[in-house]
């Protein structure tokens, strides 16, 4: 599946990492995201709620189905989140620029789900305009 189908077909969006600071990268792409219709859920032990949404500590606390995981955190981090991802029945697991984990990334792809490695959500959003 091309992330114009996958950003197509899944509108709901946990996004781990996701800080209210608006100068974060997580802050910027996810406030665009919303703003073309997408459904942010917010996943950081260290916000109670971001962009007018309630923030959960971890993403097996999200009580609404997830379609995209859209991941801003560091790479050693990255297998955890595709554990959770596959628990909670993901579509996709979406790793932001810079964050690449190929042996969680097979680990997803073995479980079914989509996986976009090292791209921008919002650039790839930006091309469907």
């Amino acid at each position: 599946m091309t992330t114009k189908e996958i950003l197509e077909r899944y509108k709901r969006i946990a996004v781990v990492g996701l800080s209210s600071n608006t100068w974060r990268a997580s802050y910027g792409v996810s406030r665009f995201m919303q703003t073309v219709g997408y459904e942010i859920t917010p996943v950081n032990p260290n916000e109670s709620a971001v962009l007018g949404q309630k923030a959960y500590s971890t993403l097996d606390e999200v009580p609404d189905p997830v379609e995209i995981v859209n991941i801003f955190r560091r790479p050693e981090f990255v297998p955890e989140i595709v554990d959770a991802a596959i628990r909670r029945g993901a579509r996709v697991v979406w790793m932001q620029e810079g964050v690449i984990h190929e042996e969680a990334a097979q680990r997803a792809r073995a479980a079914g789900i989509e996986v976009v490695m090292d791209r921008c959500i919002l650039k790839e959003q930006m091309k469907n305009f």
